[in-house]
């Protein structure tokens, strides 16, 4: 079994696409019409225009012509998923608050995934930029899948990162579902900031690859030292890794190892695609 056949997540019935006609969408297109093709999925691609007071400023002439831009760039996507085979429904937003617009129509749609660009355009349209995404990723209805323009998902090596908390934990068992129908190689990752955390994160990572074994993946935990972002994307980059699995957010209190900003730290540092998943 590989994932050029078969469908790498579970249920996939639904897929939400963001983008923002800039290059940093390509990879996001490109990943949601390939999960689409193997699982079968509905797909939907939004784009959202960002209204703000500049517009006043300098005209309703350049809006307008943003937004037939925009309109331009969801006919392109649709005659690229037509090519596949594939049908698509575009939707077209004019909105003071991208993200939220982006959560209301996955949640809206009921999709069981949201796939975005790492960043996106600035000036005018700040649609997919970091914070844009980061607040996607915190309250969306949905795992995320946030893929780097350049990004390619072919389920080598995976690795998820665990802290024990709830969210760590909702991201271990989709890894290992992933790697189970992938036959990929699964990296548990456990950081400690020091040799006092070393017991705490052996554990975790063990925890992780038991639970791997038992489903007949090829797993190792790995705990190195350092900041949880940090050793996360280097392991990530000289491992060979292609898609790391994380949780939204990891333990609250002191131990903050794998909270909202170091996941948003891997996000933006990361070379591979991130899938960012949360207990429900």
């Amino acid at each position: 079994m590989n994932c050029a056949q078969f469908c790498p997540v579970g249920k996939l019935e639904k897929l939400l696409v963001a983008t923002d006609r800039s290059q940093f969408s390509d990879g996001a297109i490109r990943e949601g019409i390939n999960f689409a093709k193997k699982c079968s999925s509905r797909l939907y691609i939004v784009s959202v225009l960002e209204t703000n007071p500049e517009y006043e400023t300098i005209g309703s002439n350049v809006f307008e012509k943003e937004k037939e831009e925009l309109m331009a760039h969801l006919d392109s996507v649709k005659a690229m998923t037509a090519k596949e085979g594939l049908g698509c429904e575009t939707i077209f937003h004019e909105t003071a608050d991208p993200s939220q617009t982006i959560i209301d129509e996955a949640d809206k749609k009921n999709v069981d995934m949201i796939i975005i660009g790492r960043r996106g355009r600035t000036g005018l349209m700040k649609v997919l930029m970091g914070s844009v995404a980061a607040r996607v990723i915190a309250h969306a209805p949905c795992k995320v899948l946030v893929v780097p323009r350049a990004a390619r998902i072919e389920y080598r090596n995976i690795l998820v990162a665990t802290d024990g908390s709830v969210h760590a934990a909702a991201a271990v068992t989709e890894a290992i579902s992933i790697a189970k129908r992938c036959g990929s190689n699964l990296i548990a990752l456990s950081a400690m900031r020091d040799q006092s955390e070393r017991e705490e994160a052996a554990r975790y990572a063990n925890e992780a690859v038991e639970l791997a074994r038992k489903e007949e993946v090829s797993a190792e935990a790995v705990t190195p030292t350092g900041r949880s972002f940090d050793v996360i994307v280097e392991t990530a980059g000289g491992r060979a890794v292609d898609l790391i699995v994380m949780g939204t957010y990891g333990k609250a209190g002191i131990k903050k190892l794998l909270m909202g900003s170091s996941t948003e730290k891997v996000i933006g540092n990361a070379g591979c695609a991130v899938l960012v998943v949360k207990a429900t």
